[in-house]
């Protein structure tokens, strides 16, 4: 019964382990630890079932391409961790989290392009990182964070990194061996090696190294080419393949003795090719740098840019620096940027930079030296500082105005938490305000940028120390600002001055007022109509007043004629009566026949007939008595002719 129960305990255990093997993959039990080997069995991912006492486990061969979040949950006994010849591309950020035990990582012969700072968290344990032949480009300074105090083996070879992450290689002090050949490595700081006190094997072939800078660690130890034959306590360094450059600065490495000459010489022209380890030691030699070219005397007013150049040559090329008229080492600050092609730029000079600044090139072999004048010429003052604060009036474009008394404890009251404000603005216009709740020593002035965001060029303005508001015009309507305020100050550490910014504030100009643009043209249009409707008047009026004139002159023409007539009849002494009868005549007999030797009557007797006429017509209706009296008087009376 016994022997029935341990083949029943045995039996399930089989099929227990069976059903946690994966398929296709072969499971060795070790008790208590298991080995799990999946190699060339096509697996396109990490399989979903995998026991948590799993130890060691092989995926090589395969067609991988993604490690999952989930692939090694709790799997907290894994210490071999082998990936290697798949093709994986993309590894999911904490995939290894849960692998605290993990002293192997094999990631070789993959397509893994870059190394992020959270793929490899949680390895705290681990030892030897494979990641030769990927396609890496780029490895982040905090990729190695976890396990810097722990790793001994780091391969890195075969991939295209042009620069390693020196800061973190520098803290690998347990590390026995590192490879990083293979690559594209142009550059190794000094002194990179110095705290690596277990190095033993150092392999930097075949990159493009031109130099190879000297290192503490070299010299403490005994350096050779080859690991066969080579002391327990010695450092097996290989740099050939590179094109170094056989100069004075490879001097201290040609001193080793050393077996082999694999290394050659790719420059300068004379050493081309040449054996490294066959070169005598006086033909490692450099040449002292030479000033080629220098800004000359320049003259800028204060608070412009200013650009001044240096170049040289020499063996090594040199490195350029500037020293200002005090003396002092230019160092990059927000004022001033020194760049490593020689070239000092001042972004905002003051009256102090005035003076000659130095060039020095210089490198292994010696140092050049060439000076450059600067006059800085300060900008014109008011001919009365005193009095420009009392003025309260707003002056052309970008001419500083105090605030008013009230505004300044207002505005600081109601804007503590803003250095600067906008205390009024415009369609074309705003004034600005700034307050100051630390004390800088050695103010020159206060510069102001400003732009539109329309419009990505900034724009610059020099204000007095004195002021803390400015007004800024010729502004464009309709627009937000940028406007920031830096106090420019006097630099006690390089001697130049130095900029800090006060603050910044945002605005937006008013809209121009559409209305009254078309008030103004309508305006315009009434008081046109109004003018010309006023010509017409005055003209109508005037023609009124001359057709009045003519009436006046006609009329008094009738009377003037009437009184002629009368004079007439008195002085005919009674004839006028027998004309006046035989006028009437005329008049009542209608068209007759009219001789030819008729003259005909001029304006002045047609008028004396139309009177005559009408007396004609009074007379008709007098008396009889009157017409014969008339009569009797005509017969002794001799007629007067009269022409009408």
């Amino acid at each position: 019964m016994g022997a029935f129960v341990l083949l029943m305990i045995t039996l399930t255990a089989g099929i227990a382990v069976a059903q946690i093997c994966p398929k296709r993959c072969l499971c060795q039990n070790l008790a208590p630890s298991l080995a799990i080997m999946c190699a060339k069995t096509g697996l396109l991912f990490v399989p979903s079932v995998i026991d948590p006492r799993t130890v060691e486990l092989r995926l090589t061969d395969n067609f991988i391409t993604v490690i999952r979040r989930r692939d090694f949950t709790n799997m907290t006994r894994l210490l071999h961790l082998t990936l290697s010849r798949n093709t994986i591309s993309h590894i999911t950020p904490y995939t290894f989290a849960d692998l605290r035990g993990l002293r192997a990582l094999h990631l070789d012969n993959n397509r893994i392009l870059s190394m992020g700072d959270e793929q490899l968290r949680g390895l705290q344990n681990l030892r030897h990182l494979i990641l030769s032949n990927n396609q890496l480009s780029t490895i982040s300074p905090g990729s190695f964070q976890d396990f810097v105090g722990t790793l001994e083996d780091l391969d890195l070879s075969y991939n295209n990194l042009v620069k390693v992450p020196w800061e973190t290689i520098c803290k690998l002090m347990n590390v026995n061996s590192l490879s990083l050949d293979h690559n594209l490595i142009e550059y190794v700081p000094g002194g990179v090696f110095t705290n690596l006190h277990k190095l033993a094997r150092l392999d930097m072939t075949s990159n493009k190294l031109k130099t190879i800078p000297p290192d503490p660690l070299f010299l403490r130890i005994p350096v050779y080419a080859k690991s066969k034959g080579s002391p327990l306590s010695s450092l097996v360094l290989g740099f050939g393949g590179n094109p170094l450059h056989c100069n004075c600065e490879l001097l201290w490495l040609r001193r080793f003795t050393r077996e082999d000459d694999l290394e050659t010489c790719a420059s300068p022209s004379n050493l081309l090719g040449k054996y490294f380890w066959s070169i005598s030691e006086e033909e490692f030699m450099c040449d002292p740098p030479v000033v080629t070219h220098h800004s000359m005397r320049t003259s800028v007013m204060e608070g412009e840019e200013v650009v001044l150049k240096c170049k040289a040559v020499g063996d090594p090329e040199p490195s350029i620096h500037w020293v200002s008229p005090e003396g002092k080492v230019v160092s990059n600050s927000s004022r001033a940027v020194s760049y490593e092609n020689g070239t000092l730029e001042i972004t905002i000079t003051t009256v102090r930079d005035t003076g000659s600044f130095t060039c020095i090139a210089s490198n292994t072999a010696g140092d050049a030296t060439a000076s450059v004048e600067l006059v800085v010429s300060p900008l014109p003052q008011p001919a009365n500082a005193s009095q420009r604060h009392h003025r309260l009036d707003k002056g052309p474009s970008d001419i500083l105005t105090p605030a008013k008394p009230g505004t300044a404890q207002n505005e600081s009251s109601s804007h503590s938490d803003r250095k600067v404000v906008m205390v009024h603005h415009s369609h074309k216009s705003a004034l600005i305000q700034w307050f100051l709740d630390w004390n800088i020593p050695g103010i020159r002035m206060y510069q102001i940028q400003y732009n539109s965001s329309s419009d990505e060029s900034l724009i610059y303005r020099m204000i007095n120390p004195s002021n803390r508001s400015f007004l800024v015009n010729d502004l464009a309507p309709g627009r937000e600002y940028d406007l920031c305020v830096l106090a420019v100050y006097d630099d006690g550490m390089t001697s130049l001055t130095a900029t800090r910014l006060v603050g910044c504030v945002q605005f937006s100009t008013q809209e121009e007022s559409g209305q009254c643009q078309q008030l103004n043209t309508q305006f315009l249009g009434g008081t046109m109509i109004i003018i010309i409707g006023g010509i017409i008047v005055a003209s109508v009026l005037v023609f009124i007043i001359i057709l009045m004139i003519r009436y006046k002159v006609y009329s008094g023409q009738e009377e003037v004629g009437k009184t002629r007539v009368s004079n007439v009849y008195s002085q005919t002494n009674g004839h006028q009566a027998m004309a006046c009868a035989r006028s009437c005549a005329k008049l009542a007999g209608g068209a007759e026949e009219l001789p030819l030797n008729t003259e005909f009557a001029t304006a002045e007797e047609v008028l004396s007939n139309k009177t005559t006429k009408h007396m004609c017509e009074t007379r008709s209706n007098a008396p009889e008595q009157g017409s014969k009296a008339f009569e009797e008087k005509s017969t002794s009376s001799e007629w007067t002719d009269i022409n009408i």
